[in-house]
């Protein structure tokens, strides 16, 4: 993994190192721990810094026999730090066996391999900059990194504390929130959501009886987040949901669900449908970026659910057939001209294809790539996965207007990400030029395209 990494010809060195690497990064869309960046936390080991909320690696140290007692259960740092040195030898040809070294490298000028032999050795090491250095916080690593930008993702009935304090001790990079209203969705779990509701009301000051209520508690939550620097909303779906409702059943829904007793799936459906659009028409409205990440199947482990709960690596890769639905709720808010920018993110990619068409409906001249097909996500953010979503994207659509990758990460170490990116798109471009299949006079255009792709689409994009 030298200088030249997966870059196979001159020219995509070139544009690598001449154009790419040097642009900051937006992070557009992350999991980071506000309260992190607004403390600059120090973290007490790389275990905590590296495998403390990775659901990447856990998976991996389940595929290699690792007892849970290492993974999420009450091991020592060290003996985490131990079991996943035994596993990234087996994390060949995964993305994993990459970003570790890279994260290693950059994150700490390590150029070791790691494995069983050299676990105590670099494990040591890092503990000693964690521990010794100054800048080994969760700002200096945004700052190594050449951060300008993050954009969290945050419940609304979140206060935002830690966004207002991290821009009141005038830090120089930017966090901010990003609206994620998943739980006021959640009408398959009554109790969930009576819950949910009850903590809307008592943080929005609106008594919440009836679905008027309920909008008009999460506007005003809406209003709040936009006063504290948001632009984005981000939604995380099983798919799209396009049904036909009129307002008396979603009031009968509400009252249904509110009262306690459970939906049918039809009720759900059509609960969902007017939610989404609801959300979509206040994102218009107040000139924010809508994200939608839609296609997994999640908590698939009953028992491990049980015992460790969500988010921790039980949850797939999902398969729907959404392209009907996903058409009929853009064409719905673009009659009314209330269709906002849109990043659409799909799981599964059998999607590919049809995602990257299906944007192509929705264009128009408001902004350039109004409407984004989302870099390869979560499964999909690997080597062989950007490659497709890059190539895919450019016979389908304009692949000079993509507003590029970010991390979806928890961890302040998954800044290589975007070099890994980077690196992948410069090799792409780099081997059509010397194939022939981009001309050579077109250099200016094609260097500019890299660093539009790599920052500046995405700065421009959500107007940071």
């Amino acid at each position: 993994m030298d200088k030249d990494f997966l870059l196979q010809t001159q020219t995509a060195q070139k544009l690598y190192h001449e154009q790419a690497a040097k642009m900051p990064i937006i992070d557009y869309h992350c999991h980071l721990d506000p309260k992190m960046v607004a403390e600059d936390h120090k973290f007490k080991s790389i275990t905590e810094l590296w495998l403390g909320g990775d659901h990447y690696k856990w998976r991996a140290l389940r595929s290699n026999g690792i007892s849970e007692k290492y993974i999420t259960g009450d091991a020592s740092d060290w003996e985490k730090f131990e079991k996943w040195a035994e596993t990234v030898p087996y994390t060949l040809r995964n993305p994993l066996y990459h970003w570790t070294h890279l994260e290693l490298q950059t994150g700490f000028g390590i150029k070791k391999l790691l494995n069983p032999t050299t676990a105590r050795e670099i494990f040591e090491e890092c503990n000693d900059k964690i521990q010794n250095d100054p800048t080994y916080t969760a700002r200096g690593f945004m700052r190594r990194y050449n951060v300008e930008a993050v954009c969290t993702t945050d419940d609304p009935i979140d206060s935002l504390e830690w966004h207002k304090k991290t821009q009141e001790s005038g830090f120089e990079i930017k966090m901010l929130p990003a609206w994620r209203p998943d739980k006021a969705t959640g009408v398959d779990n009554s109790k969930n959501f009576i819950a949910y509701v009850e903590q809307l009301s008592n943080v929005s000051g609106v008594k919440i009886s009836k679905f008027q209520d309920l909008i008009d508690a999460l506007q005003k939550r809406h209003d709040f987040f936009a006063e504290n620097g948001c632009k984005l909303s981000d939604h995380g779906m099983d798919e799209f949901y396009a049904a036909d409702y009129t307002d008396s059943e979603i009031n009968n829904i509400f009252n249904k669900v509110y009262g306690g007793n459970e939906l049918t799936e039809e009720e759900v459906l059509k609960f969902r449908s007017c939610m989404f659009t609801i959300f979509a028409e206040m994102d218009y409205e107040s000139g924010w970026v809508q994200q939608f990440h839609y296609g997994p199947q999640r908590n698939n482990n009953s028992k491990m659910f049980k015992a460790v709960g969500p988010d921790t690596g039980f949850d797939s890769i999902g398969q729907c057939t959404t392209a009907r639905s996903m058409a009929k709720f853009l064409d719905r808010l673009a009659a009314k001209d209330k269709l906002a920018k849109t990043i659409i993110y799909n799981l599964d990619p059998a999607d590919n294809e049809m995602v990257a068409a299906m944007i192509g409906n929705f264009q128009d001249d408001t902004c350039p790539g109004k409407i984004q097909w989302g870099s390869g996500w979560w499964f999909l953010d690997q080597k062989r996965g950007i490659e497709n979503q890059l190539n895919t994207l450019s016979v389908l659509g304009l692949l000079s207007r993509f507003v590029g990758m970010l991390t979806d990460s928890r961890s302040f170490l998954s800044y290589p990400r975007h070099e890994y990116f980077r690196r992948i798109l410069c090799n792409l471009i780099g081997n059509d030029i010397e194939n022939g299949e981009i001309p050579v006079g077109e250099m200016n255009r094609v260097e500019q395209m890299v660093k539009d792709i790599s920052y500046y689409n995405a700065k421009n994009y959500f107007n940071f």
